[in-house]
C-alpha cells in the first residue's frame, strides 16, 4: 500500500514537471503584437519625419531672416553723425520771453538812455532848463516807451539767434539729404528720413519763434496806442467836467441882473 502511494505521488511529480516546462504558442496573440509592434514604429517615424520637416522650415526662416538683414541691414549698427546736432537744438534754451515778462522787467531809466546801440539818441535821465536848473525826468510816462523797447531787443536777439541756428540746421539737412542719396540699407534709409523730418521741424521752429517775438513787439505797440487814447479820452472827460463846474461857479459868482435899475429921486 505503502509502495502504491509513493508511486503515485511519483508519477503526480513527473506528471507536473513535465506541465511546467511546455511553452503554449498563441499564433492570435502573436500576430497582434507584432501588428502593435509595428503601429508604434510607423508613429515613431512619422513623428521623426515632423521634426525633420520642423527643422527644415526653421531653416528656411533664419536664411530668409539673413537674406533680409542683409537686403535692409541691422538698424541697430546704423549711426548717424546729425543725430547729435539735432538733439543739441532740440535741447536748447528758446531766448524769446513772453509779453508778460518783458512787461515785468521794464526800466524806466532804461528807457531814457537807450540808443539802439547808436541808432538813437538817449535823451537822459535829467535835463537842465535855460536857467540852469537840473529837472529829473518823470518816470511814469517812459514806461510804455520801455515796453516798447523791451519787446524790440526781444524781437532782435531771437531773430539773431535764429538767423544762426537756420544756417546750421541747413547744413545739417545738406548732409543728411548726401548721405539718404548714398545709403546701402532700408534700416539707414528709415533713421536718416527721420533724422530729416527732426532738422526740417526744428527749422520751421525757428520761424514760429521769430513770429512770437514779432508779436510780441506789435501787441506792445498796440497797447500803448491804446493807451494813448485812454489817456486823450480821459483828460476829455476831465476837462469837460471841469469846464461845466467853472461854468456853474462863475453863474454862482456873477449873476445878471434881472430887474430894472432904480435911481434915487431928487
Amino acid at each position: 500500500m505503502k509502495r502504491h502511494i509513493a508511486l503515485t505521488f511519483a508519477t503526480l511529480g513527473i506528471t507536473v514537471s513535465a506541465r511546467a516546462q511546455w511553452v503554449v504558442y498563441d499564433p492570435v496573440n502573436t500576430i497582434q503584437s507584432i501588428i502593435n509592434t509595428a503601429q508604434q514604429v510607423a508613429q515613431f517615424v512619422t513623428m521623426i519625419e515632423n521634426q525633420v520637416e520642423q527643422i527644415q522650415t526653421l531653416t528656411d526662416q533664419l536664411d530668409e531672416f539673413k537674406h533680409y538683414k542683409e537686403l535692409f541691414g541691422d538698424p541697430k549698427v546704423v549711426t548717424l553723425t546729425t543725430v547729435q546736432p539735432l538733439v543739441n537744438d532740440l535741447r536748447k534754451t528758446e531766448l524769446g520771453q513772453t509779453l508778460t515778462a518783458l512787461e515785468g522787467a521794464v526800466d524806466a531809466g532804461e528807457a531814457m538812455l537807450y540808443n539802439a546801440n547808436g541808432l538813437f539818441t538817449s535823451i537822459g535821465t535829467t535835463f537842465t532848463t535855460p536857467n540852469g536848473a537840473n529837472v529829473t525826468r518823470r518816470e511814469a510816462p517812459y514806461l510804455p516807451v520801455a515796453a516798447v523797447q523791451k519787446t524790440t531787443d526781444n524781437f532782435l536777439s531771437v531773430s539773431t539767434d535764429a538767423t544762426t541756428r537756420r544756417i546750421a540746421l541747413k547744413e545739417e539737412i545738406a548732409r543728411t539729404t548726401t548721405a539718404l542719396k548714398s545709403a546701402t540699407t532700408d534700416a539707414e534709409v528709415q533713421k536718416l528720413t527721420g533724422v530729416l523730418i527732426g532738422l526740417s521741424s526744428a527749422l520751421n521752429n525757428t520761424d514760429y519763434e521769430i513770429n512770437q517775438a514779432t508779436a510780441s513787439a506789435l501787441v506792445q505797440d498796440v497797447a500803448n496806442r491804446n493807451e494813448v487814447q485812454r489817456q486823450v479820452e480821459a483828460k476829455k472827460e476831465q476837462q469837460h467836467a471841469e469846464f461845466t463846474e467853472a461854468v456853474q461857479k462863475y453863474g454862482q459868482t456873477f449873476r445878471l441882473m434881472n430887474a430894472p435899475t432904480a435911481f434915487p429921486t431928487p
